[in-house]
């Protein structure tokens, strides 16, 4: 019987991630999944049809962390590849502790670029391979006090473009998933609750999950979700940082909610 094709989806413990290693699940793949926190809840409800899980508890921030979830792997030839980790941070930088902001980065950027290339060598080796990352439309924006989240998805949003590029004639596909603010845990973890993007309705990431798995199954180089964020990246491309960076103020600012 030949062996099942295999799935790692990072941050799969709720939102987005979560709601796309159940679409990879439905479609047949095993899957390793990896959160920085307990994924017991998540792990069970994908344990069906005979779909082998391994779920692991690891700092994708760390080159430790990551080292663990390639080695969940078990040497197995890894089909899909979604690099959903990530982490937010709100409220001015000035007040935000060196640790938190480089956890950000390290979250976001680092920890991602070290999964990226050690997966994607083993994917063009075998010349075959697909690759979900998720960046955000905020990567558009200047983002006034979120100004360490945005940048590093604007370094996201650019990286996967251009690895995307790099990679067109290996046989593995690149796909940047854009989403707006999603009903997830990421503003209760980003401390931007009181906010008035904390406050307002936010799109569903079951709805998101589909829409970026549908375009890294077409081999599509990025996909924006939903019409409001469309035309926001829109917007974005014409008017001028210091108009985007006030614009977001006015979304972001801590009591604005």
């Amino acid at each position: 019987m030949p062996e099942r094709k295999l799935a790692i989806v990072t941050g799969a413990s709720s939102g987005i991630g979560r709601e796309i290693a159940m679409l990879a699940a439905t479609e047949g793949y095993d899957l390793v999944l990896a959160a920085d926190e307990p994924l017991v809840d998540a792990a069970a409800g994908l344990r069906r049809n005979g779909i082998e899980v391994e779920a692991i508890e690891a700092d994708l921030s760390t080159p430790t962390g990551v080292e663990r979830l390639l080695a969940a792997a078990d040497g197995r030839d890894i089909d899909v590849l979604v690099a959903n980790a990530g982490h937010g941070l709100g409220r001015a930088f000035l007040d935000q502790d060196v640790a938190a902001w480089r956890h950000v980065i390290d979250t976001n950027i680092t920890g991602t670029l070290l999964l990226l290339q050690a997966v994607l060598k083993r994917m063009v080796a075998r010349g075959e391979g697909k690759v979900l990352i998720t960046g955000s439309i905020a990567g558009h924006v200047a983002g006034s006090f979120q100004a360490v989240y945005n940048g590093s998805k604007a370094f996201v949003d650019s990286f996967a473009a251009a690895i995307g590029n790099e990679l067109k004639d290996s046989g593995v596909t690149i796909t940047c998933l854009k989403p707006g603010p999603t009903d997830t845990r990421f503003f209760e973890r980003a401390g931007m609750l009181d906010t008035k993007v904390g406050q307002a309705p936010k799109d569903d990431p079951a709805d998101v999950a589909v829409t970026g798995w549908e375009a890294m199954k077409e081999g599509e180089h990025s996909v924006v979700h939903g019409l409001k964020n469309k035309a926001q990246l829109l917007a974005s491309a014409v008017l001028s940082e210091a108009a985007t960076a006030e614009m977001h103020r006015k979304q972001a600012e801590p009591g604005s909610g």
